[in-house]
């Protein structure tokens, strides 16, 4: 959901009347927020067990009705991108809003290629972590570590072709990383 709408949805409650905006995602869904609720009627929340009726967030990516069984990225059924598409061109298509031209996939391809590499110290991190340690945690810690080896990763205030880096280092290195994890916790 993204767009503010004219309309306004009202809610009365020991005799007070609230307002609270109609908001229309990229599909023209309409959903009500509520993001100010609690503040304005001194604490009450709204209920929805199991989450079925609740949009945890505004996405320009991802549109989901789990009851009509749709998932799109970016517009694009998710059928279609699995049957379609590689990895790398979702990727792409998650990244910067649409599927890259040949020209963009092979310069993609070409960049996330010449960053594979992981850093040989690397190893010293897996070998501390604990024989029963999650393969999942260890993978987190060491997505985390790699800002140590690309401190300037950390500037917020960098270049889109240096966020555009550290995009394609973290794709690039995440099988490797993983392929690692997975063989610490099966201490081979």
């Amino acid at each position: 959901l993204d767009r503010k709408m004219s309309e306004i949805a009202k809610i009365e409650l020991g005799g007070k009347k609230y307002e609270l905006p109609v908001v229309e995602g990229t599909e023209q869904e309409k959903g009500i927020d509520i993001g100010k609720f609690r503040g304005a009627t001194g604490g009450y929340i709204t209920l929805d067990s199991g989450f079925k009726n609740t949009g945890s967030c505004q996405s320009a990516i991802t549109y989901l009705d789990g009851e009509n069984g749709i998932l799109r990225y970016r517009g694009y059924p998710i059928e279609q991108l699995a049957d379609k598409a590689s990895f790398l061109e979702v990727s792409f298509l998650l990244i910067y809003g649409e599927l890259p031209t040949q020209a963009e996939l092979a310069s993609f391809q070409e960049s996330i290629t010449n960053h594979t590499l992981v850093h040989e110290d690397m190893k010293q991190f897996f070998e501390a972590y604990p024989a029963k340690a999650h393969p999942m945690g260890i993978m987190a810690s060491m997505v985390c570590s790699l800002s140590t080896f690309y401190p300037e990763s950390l500037d917020p205030n960098r270049t889109p072709e240096a966020k555009d880096l550290t995009i394609q280092r973290l794709i690039a290195k995440l099988p490797t990383l993983a392929a690692w994890s997975y063989k610490n916790a099966m201490r081979h």
